[in-house]
């Protein structure tokens, strides 16, 4: 049997900030990225969420199953310099069938980095890909930038 997910399972994760972790690094093709400041991109910061969250949950998980982030909630307070340690400490709060919600607290050696929340779903990983193959060829979005304005 299963171990059973319930509210209060937490997680923390400690991660390094390397160079290559930093906003410039995060879409390089981007020269608006280019020219920012060398510091934590908040879209890594949000990928370290998921993975702290996610390493919390697997052994919950039979091996057909993953978790899938569907919602990120979450503030960007302060820098993270490379060189720097952010902890991540995530904290299970609902768990609504194959949804669950964590609050999400990150700090480094210097503040609050971020809080706030973020949703998973449990799904079936063969049902998932089924239904993934199902997209294959069918027209994707794009977003074009309108200059004009």
């Amino acid at each position: 049997m299963e171990p059973r997910l319930e509210p209060g399972l937490s997680a923390t994760l400690d991660y390094t900030v390397p160079e290559h972790r930093t906003v410039p690094h995060l879409l390089p093709e981007s020269e608006t990225f280019a020219a920012m400041p060398g510091v934590l991109a908040t879209g890594y910061l949000v990928g370290l969420v998921e993975w702290t969250c996610m390493r919390a949950l697997a052994p919950f998980l039979r091996a057909d199953q993953r978790t899938l982030g569907v919602h990120v909630d979450l503030s960007h307070e302060a820098p993270t310099p490379p060189g720097s340690t952010v902890s991540i400490e995530v904290v299970l709060t609902a768990v609504e069938g194959r949804r669950l919600l964590f609050e999400v607290v990150a700090r480094d050696e210097a503040a609050v980095v971020c809080r706030g929340t973020h949703r998973r779903a449990i799904v079936d990983l063969s049902r998932f890909e089924s239904a993934l193959a199902a997209r294959d060829g069918q027209p994707s979005a794009s977003v074009t930038a309108d200059r004009s304005k």
